[in-house]
């Protein structure tokens, strides 16, 4: 019996699986941001006197905040893409990155949108990805792991801070989202590491996905974001 033919079978089934799990995910965001345009804040936001780009408050602030991450994870996947990939990548990574790519420009694009609505998103902000070596499969993929961590982290911990129940709809299905981002990572970082998907690095004692607070994720995105950020109005 051929086992090749069936390990070449098998392997061209997950890489398929893989791309249509990810494409799939990022589907329905459109149609959910109708939701938010559902009540209005006066919140407004812009520049302080300390030219810091201040989130807001409210609700309206955490819709802000998660807009500053998509922006972020936007432009890095966006940088991934324009230097041809990192050194080696294959054909099922160069898809998951268009795949991911895709999806945190939908991203970035429906809060702009969707926030617009009922006041002012705040502006674009300037990334800084100097430390990143773009040409490197393990720079890439350590980054773009710890990008969609901190992601899902701080959804997780935002959900608690949103009144609406619409937004929180939302945040729920963007997470969802995110943390596909993150398994499909990890299965191209770490494929032979049985420990990678529920490790107590994004596991808890409960079993459940670590959160974090605006001001912990913040402090640890600053160090790719030149756009000085003003959260103190968000609890936490």
């Amino acid at each position: 019996m051929n086992y090749s033919f069936f390990k070449v079978k098998n392997d061209r089934e997950v890489v398929r699986s893989r791309r249509v799990f990810l494409r799939k995910s990022g589907l329905g965001l459109a149609a959910a941001g109708l939701l938010i345009a559902g009540c209005a804040d006066d919140d407004m936001t812009g520049l302080n006197g300390d030219d810091a780009v201040d989130l807001g408050s409210g609700d309206f602030g955490v819709l802000n905040y998660a807009y500053a991450l998509e922006q972020l994870e936007a432009a890095f996947y966006a940088q991934v893409l324009q230097g041809s990939y990192y050194a080696s990548a294959n054909a099922e990574e160069r898809q998951i990155m268009e795949d991911l790519e895709a999806h945190e420009r939908a991203h970035r694009e429906f809060f702009a949108a969707a926030i617009a609505t009922v006041g002012t998103p705040i502006p674009a902000l300037e990334v800084d990805f100097s430390s990143i070596d773009f040409g490197s499969r393990s720079s890439v993929l350590s980054t773009a792991q710890a990008f969609e961590d901190l992601g899902v982290s701080a959804y997780n911990g935002a959900g608690r801070l949103l009144q609406n129940a619409d937004y929180l709809l939302v945040a729920g299905k963007i997470v969802s989202v995110e943390a596909r981002h993150a398994a499909a990572i990890r299965s191209i970082n770490a494929p032979s590491d049985p420990t990678a998907f529920a490790s107590d690095m994004i596991i808890d004692a409960n079993g459940l996905d670590l959160a974090r607070t605006p001001a912990e994720v913040l402090s640890i995105a600053s160090a790719f974001i030149a756009t000085p950020i003003n959260a103190s109005n968000l609890p936490g």
